[in-house]
């Protein structure tokens, strides 16, 4: 049986930018059912016939990209791709467009646009196709930002057993830290997080409702550059913790949240008894740039069970792997389940190959992370 084409509508105030818009996701054979040029317009089009995908962009005349999206989740939650420019303005409301509901987002240049359209490479093929697989149902959804009391319920999972692996950098990498073993003991902890696709609302909800007391916590988020800083500040305005793009040397601290910035890899490094981050260029790693698998294999050689480690919603593969070898080097590791995951992608593979020791639904992860790691300072 043939697997049914993925349909979309293009709504951007720009004729030239819609009809290349078009002409490239038909090339890819996703079918434009309909284009518009403002959300008015679009409205009674997507009602004659709704698409799988919407691709929005963020400033038009008479309704905003924004208060679309908010009507279309309100009404019936659709997977929305944003178009937006790279820039600091730009990102900013790509953000806010995300934490409403907006399952990713392609960025526009300023300059050479008519190129970047041209451009079958542009990312808006795979970004529309990774939003045709979003769970619809957690689309919009906005979690409370307060821990349910009590402790967290997971679904554990049977430990793997494993011939023991040696951890190193990733190829291309090795430069950016030392080559040590993790401390055996140590009153320093540290937290390991990595996303994708869905993953700027799902940071959003554990760090809000984790206290300022928490663990040092070290985050991969796919994002370009430009993206991250807006990212940390958004997150920093609303957190009890502290939140910051990643700069090279930076301490990981009781309190402070570190935020891979977009375009360069992080690693967590040891400095004497204490931990830091590497900040550095290398590699696309599984295609990404920040990568998790290089964040959580730094994580597991250098922490080891000093460290715990969460997987959330995402498209792809990439720290499966990484998680495995936290693991494996005895960090307490969780995945995201499938029914609170935006895109099940990230977390099936961990849990796939036995990296994931508990299985939870996004409302529990920050009561997890609270609860694993005051067991894990308990065991020490």
């Amino acid at each position: 049986m043939q697997t049914p084409k993925i349909t979309a509508i293009v709504v951007d105030d720009s004729a030239v930018v819609r009809r290349h818009l078009a002409e490239t996701l038909t090339a890819s054979g996703i079918e434009v059912i309909a284009t518009a040029g403002d959300p008015l317009f679009a409205w009674p089009k997507m009602e004659a016939r709704w698409p799988d995908v919407i691709v929005l962009d963020v400033e038009m005349p008479r309704m905003d990209g924004i208060s679309f999206l908010r009507k279309v989740m309100a009404e019936r939650p659709t997977p929305v791709v944003m178009c937006s420019t790279l820039t600091a303005a730009g990102a900013a409301t790509t953000l806010q467009a995300l934490a409403e509901g907006a399952v990713s987002f392609v960025t526009k240049p300023k300059l050479g646009l008519r190129d970047f359209l041209a451009d079958p490479s542009n990312g808006l093929v795979a970004a529309v196709r990774a939003a045709a697989q979003a769970n619809v149902k957690m689309l919009g959804r906005r979690h409370p930002h307060a821990a349910a009391p009590g402790a967290a319920q997971v679904a554990a999972r049977p430990a793997v057993g494993a011939l023991p692996r040696t951890v190193v950098p990733h190829p291309g990498l090795a430069h950016l830290g030392s080559h040590g073993h993790a401390m055996a003991e140590t009153t320093d902890r540290v937290i390991a997080i990595g996303s994708s696709t869905g993953g700027v609302l799902a940071i959003e909800t554990v760090l809000c409702s984790l206290p300022r007391t928490t663990p040092g916590i070290v985050i991969v988020q796919h994002m370009p550059e430009a993206f991250t800083a807006a990212f940390a500040a958004r997150l920093n305005g609303l957190c009890a913790m502290e939140v910051k793009e990643a700069k090279d040397g930076d301490r990981v601290i009781p309190g402070r949240v570190l935020i891979a910035p977009g375009g360069r890899h992080m690693q967590l490094l040891r400095s004497g008894a204490q931990y830091v981050v590497g900040v550095r260029d290398g590699p696309l790693v599984n295609r990404h740039k920040p990568s998790v698998d290089v964040l959580f294999k730094s994580v597991a050689q250098h922490a080891g069970r000093n460290a715990v480690g969460v997987i959330l919603t995402g498209m792809g593969d990439d720290g499966a792997r990484g998680l495995l070898d936290m693991h494996e080097a005895g960090a307490r590791t969780g995945a995201q389940d499938e029914a609170t995951c935006v895109v099940f992608g990230m977390p099936r593979e961990a849990i796939r190959l036995g990296a994931a020791d508990d299985v939870l639904p996004l409302g529990d992860v920050a009561g997890w992370l609270g609860e694993v790691s005051s067991l894990a300072l308990a065991d020490n």
